[in-house]
């Protein structure tokens, strides 16, 4: 037993002495380096920040810029550095300010996407940003609007075909770059002197293209979400009308063209998939023969693996709905030589066919149809009375049938006759009131005698 305590309390003892660790932060569980956005879609999250050492084994660190600039720079004076610092880097000519938005080693992954080659592209980190870097800073900045309204007509006045979206002051003041937009390739060697004399900066004219400016506008796009290009996206690959082909969509420019005239990039995003539900598919071209009839393709619902053959080419007459592997089966058997009775299976044979309208896809009340249908069960046909209160004419009254012999006694006793005692009358059966008496007579006849 004694031993048996001793070992327990020497485990306690060893457990005691680990130390256990604790981030940077002081929350002990939770890491904000990582997640933390200085700009949407440039953000990149270093799912290595927690790690102890991680800073120490890289020194190059990526900084980031107005709009999608980026840069990659050496941090040769070995300055702690963190995620969200602001710091002055070199620059040609003097200094420019930015914020670090990668540290460790993640930034050599970056670099290959950057596709620096030479050494001579990376520069280095002076310093980090003093009081003095940052009203040079912002007095810079607060130029940039108006700057850019001067320059677009000085462009104007030179008629260039260009648009100048934005101006990008240095951080020190001295250089100026001008982001432009143009169809065409545009001479702007005149342009950039009288920018020179206007501003007395450095001139630089970058070029962006309409994807770049739609993304650093912003906006809602169709699907009621912000724009891809302004949130997460940072490389812009080119988009085919083949994409829009693979999926079956209708090629419709108005639809398919974004907030920037050009092809939508969420079309790029499922086209992988379709090509390869596409495999599992027979070629359009191939007809499917029957003993009936022969059937060519109409339409194919590529995710659900699903076609719809026709008699006719151009016109969807008698449509049958098959998978793709019963396609490969009618298709084999025709090879051989061979005409199935039905293009449907032997299950499939005994259900029912079910209506297709071609223009539902084009109604906007398509998806108010099944509500449609239970309120008019619960509708029933309006009454006359309550017609007759909807119309504001007064509610017709029918006459009782006591008032009816009241009536026609009067008459009686008008013309002569000789009333009946109440006794009689009340030993005589009721009459069953006349069905005609409620019917309009003219005024000449007289009702019949009872």
């Amino acid at each position: 037993m004694k031993d048996n305590n001793d070992n327990h309390t020497a485990k306690q003892h060893e457990v005691a002495s680990v130390k256990p660790f604790v981030l940077h932060n002081g929350s002990g569980n939770l890491c904000c380096k990582s997640c933390g956005r200085q700009d949407k879609q440039l953000n990149t999250y270093d799912w290595l920040a927690d790690i102890p050492g991680n800073t120490d084994e890289c020194d190059l660190v990526e900084v980031q810029f107005k709009n999608t600039r980026k840069g990659y720079y050496r941090n040769s004076n070995k300055i702690p550095l963190e995620k969200g610092d602001i710091v002055a880097v070199e620059a040609t000519p003097g200094h420019d300010i930015g914020t670090v938005t990668l540290t460790g080693r993640l930034v050599l992954l970056q670099l290959k996407k950057a596709n620096l080659k030479s050494e001579a592209d990376i520069k280095r980190i002076y310093r980090k940003a003093k009081a003095v870097d940052m009203e040079k800073y912002h007095e810079a900045k607060a130029k940039e609007h108006n700057t850019m309204i001067r320059s677009r007509q000085i462009a104007k006045d030179l008629k260039l075909d260009m648009k100048i979206g934005d101006v990008e002051y240095q951080g020190d003041g001295n250089k100026a770059i001008f982001y432009y937009i143009a169809d065409e390739r545009v001479d702007f060697r005149q342009l950039i002197k009288v920018l020179a004399d206007a501003f007395h900066v450095r001139i630089e004219m970058k070029q962006i293209g309409a994807r770049q400016e739609a993304g650093r506008i912003g906006g809602i796009g169709p699907c009621g979400r912000e724009l891809c290009c302004a949130t997460w996206m940072t490389s812009f690959v080119s988009v085919a009308t083949s994409a829009a082909r693979y999926q079956d969509i209708a090629l419709n420019p108005q639809k398919l063209a974004g907030q920037c005239a050009k092809l939508k990039c969420c079309l790029n995003y499922e086209v992988d998939t379709y090509v390869e539900a596409q495999k599992r598919l027979p070629s359009k071209e191939v007809p499917l023969e029957t003993k009936d009839a022969t059937y060519y393709c109409f339409k194919t619902d590529i995710l659900s693996n699903q076609l719809t053959y026709s008699t006719a080419k151009d016109v969807l007459a008698n449509a049958v709905t098959i998978s793709g592997r019963r396609a490969f089966q009618v298709i084999n058997m025709n090879k051989r030589g061979e005409k199935p009775e039905s293009l449907l299976e032997d299950s499939q044979q005994g259900m029912e066919k079910k209506s297709v309208d071609l223009v539902e896809q084009d109604e906007l009340t398509r998806f108010d149809r099944a509500k449609k249908t239970k309120n008019k069960k619960k509708k029933k046909s309006p009454q006359p009375q309550a017609a007759a209160k909807q119309s504001g004419q007064p509610k017709p009254q029918q006459p009782k049938p006591q008032q009816q012999s009241k009536s026609q006694s009067s008459a009686k006793n008008r013309q002569g006759k000789p009333q009946q005692p109440q006794a009689a009358a009340r030993k005589t059966p009721k009459a069953a009131p006349d069905k005609t008496a409620n019917e309009k007579r003219p005024d000449n006849e007289t009702p019949d005698k009872a």
